[in-house]
């Protein structure tokens, strides 16, 4: 599996010929999958693989589950966050949290492997806010969004800042680091 950051909240996750879009900030890529964390609602007219809110849904052997953050979302705009499963990695997306989710919506995430979330601080998650939900997800990697400088959530964190381009892993190398978090810093 191969992650690259495209800015802002925008994530492309390729798995071998499958591709997945988070937070696509144009529409000219055409993924097999294309998640949204903040969609209008009712949904309008979402494409082939588009997903725009809470639910189940399983794309092309990836199963996909959303989970709808109320206290974020209004009449007209929903708020959700994602658990994707692909190549047996479970992959946490936050996409524009201003606030940690409730107990219940991170239990129902499960499990995660690798956990993108924002940093940035207004209107997104402080870095210090960030930081907490990092502890309560307890997942192996993680990778910050929405910011500006990463700094401030890397200092929280406890770790360094070092750029790179894309992060390529696999299974058995989430496995083997264990307990370890890493914290990957992407160039913008």
């Amino acid at each position: 599996m191969v992650i690259t950051y495209q800015g802002g909240g925008s994530f492309r996750i390729q798995s071998g010929n499958l591709s997945i879009v988070v937070d696509p900030q144009n529409d000219r890529q055409k993924p097999d999958v294309l998640l949204k964390t903040a969609a209008p609602y009712p949904a309008e007219n979402p494409g082939q693989g588009e997903i725009t809110g809470p639910g189940e849904y399983e794309i092309a052997g990836i199963g996909i589950r959303g989970i709808q953050i109320a206290a974020e979302s209004k009449t007209d705009l929903i708020k959700t966050i994602y658990r994707v499963l692909v190549e047996d990695i479970a992959l946490g997306f936050m996409g524009e949290l201003w606030n940690i989710p409730d107990a219940e919506s991170i239990q129902a995430l499960g499990d995660i492997d690798i956990l993108i979330l924002p940093v940035g601080g207004k209107p997104y998650l402080k870095p210090e806010d960030a930081a907490k939900l990092v502890k309560q997800i307890e997942p192996t990697v993680v990778i910050p969004s929405h910011y500006k400088n990463p700094k401030d959530f890397f200092e929280e964190m406890g770790q360094r800042a070092t750029p790179q381009e894309k992060f390529t892993v696999k299974k058995k190398e989430l496995v083997e680091m264990g307990e370890s978090l890493k914290v990957i810093c992407f160039t913008a």
